[in-house]
């Protein structure tokens, strides 16, 4: 199940969620030499990436790290919300943050907005540290933040229409969904899959997609504007209202 867009209309620019988007694909293409070079990306991400044994202090577990450690230590949790390991992984993060993100700082104006995506990607990082705090491996990527844009949607729009792409085997179809039923298959996805995934191996860091996702879901509360809210909401009233005579 992939999001294509959302039927979820908008008052206000989203020039923050678009601003961290070019922000984003920046790093990678002058941090990370947009992946060209595999010993380039490498130490992009050794440099900048979280590395959850760097980050506490504690002993290296689980084996040698693949870097050299002594670099950023806390400041590369908020640095490697901007790094990612490969174009698949920018693209995915990329799109999910543009379908969902503008409806988000649409509900709390930019900078809460700019203030929320920062400090639930932190929490995001925090989460997987907390459950591997001896890894040696870095942690890179913006699914974290975008995990808790995509509870807080949950929150305030559970019954917007959401475009969703099938591809299943040779069956693939456009399929619209309520955002409640499309956001709950993909954390429930997250659940199983950090169950079944190997400890200390690396790989995709379910738990800061599930830390990211409650993070977003408790912290809406704290930083939605309610007026904004409100308006949005009429908006979306009317452009449905509009559709039958």
């Amino acid at each position: 199940m992939f999001p294509l867009r959302d039927e979820n209309p908008t008052e206000i620019v989203p020039f923050v969620t678009v601003s961290l988007i070019v922000a984003t694909c920046a790093s990678w293409w002058y941090l990370q030499g947009a992946g060209l070079s595999l010993p380039a990306l490498e130490a992009s991400i050794c440099a900048y990436g979280a590395i959850p044994a760097e980050v506490t202090g504690r002993p290296i577990g689980g084996g040698p790290s693949p870097c050299s450690l002594g670099g950023l230590t806390w400041e590369a949790v908020l640095s490697s919300m901007f790094m990612h390991g490969g174009w698949m992984h920018l693209i995915g993060n990329m799109w999910f943050l543009w379908v969902f993100g503008n409806n988000i700082e649409d509900s709390m104006g930019h900078l809460r907005f700019l203030a929320f995506y920062l400090v639930v990607g932190v929490l995001a990082a925090l989460a997987q540290i907390a459950v591997d705090p001896d890894s040696p491996v870095p942690m890179v990527g913006a699914s974290g933040a975008i995990s808790a844009i995509m509870g807080a949607y949950l929150v305030l729009y559970p019954r917007a229409r959401v475009d969703t792409l099938f591809i299943l085997v040779f069956f693939i179809r456009l399929i619209p969904l309520p955002a409640w039923m499309m956001l709950g298959y993909w954390i429930l996805l997250q659940l199983v899959s950090s169950t079944l995934a190997p400890a200390g191996e690396g790989g995709v860091a379910y738990m800061a997609h599930i830390g990211g996702f409650v993070a977003g879901v408790a912290l809406i509360f704290l930083f939605r504007d309610p007026a904004r809210v409100g308006r949005h909401r009429a908006r979306k009233r009317r452009v449905w209202a509009g559709r039958w005579p």
